[in-house]
């Protein structure tokens, strides 16, 4: 729909995996995930040229596919990210599937229809964030929530962006000056600690201002 080469998004998601230090076997997955789905190889055919870990791999995302289309209309959140956690006997599988769904919602806005964005962020939402939550990913869950809520609540989003930046641009980082207030205070009594902090995601935020 972006008018980018097929091969793009397998690229880009072995790009995300690359990112997290996986190994040479997931990111031949990654790169390979959708062949089999989307072209005339067979599994068989990744074994003989790839190995059999990685076909094993290859057809535990594709599977996780077919089974995403087939439940479309008659999944409900929790029993579904309970059915792909039983389906994932090997954690990389799941790992491949959320890298393409984080790359799917990058790329969301190509999509045309209003009707199928909204259907894809609502089970973003509902299955997919959660689900990299349950794993400890909370990189893919953070970014799922954010990419999903922009979809869903443009306005919101937007409205809290502006809000943040605002802020920024009164008296710079915030999480800056908190940070460093609290190692001050630590220090001053003798405490010695290292302090991290970091700026909350807008979707984070309107949830807590909806809770």
């Amino acid at each position: 729909a972006s008018g980018d080469p097929y091969f793009s998004h397998p690229i880009e998601v072995a790009g995300i995996l690359t990112d997290l230090k996986l190994d040479s076997e997931s990111i031949a997955t990654a790169l390979l995930h959708d062949v089999v789905e989307d072209t005339e190889a067979t599994i068989t055919d990744v074994d003989k040229l790839f190995g059999h870990n990685v076909a094993r791999l290859v057809d535990g995302v594709t599977k996780l596919g077919r089974l995403e289309a087939r439940s479309e209309h008659s999944k409900h959140a929790e029993n579904f990210r309970k059915l792909l956690l039983a389906m994932s006997q090997d954690i990389r599988v799941l790992l491949v599937k959320l890298a393409d769904r984080v790359h799917n919602m990058r790329t969301l806005k190509y999509v045309k229809a209003a009707d199928k964005r909204q259907r894809i962020a609502r089970e973003t939402q509902e299955i997919y964030a959660p689900l990299a939550e349950r794993i400890g990913m909370s990189q893919f869950k953070d970014e799922l929530e954010d990419l999903a809520f922009g979809e869903l609540y443009p306005d919101a989003r937007e409205s809290i962006v502006k809000r943040l930046e605002f802020l920024e641009g009164k008296g710079g980082s915030i999480t800056r000056r908190v940070i460093d207030e609290l190692a001050h205070s630590l220090a001053e009594d003798g405490i010695e600690a290292w302090v991290s902090g970091r700026v909350k995601t807008p979707y984070s935020i309107w949830r807590k201002m909806q809770r």
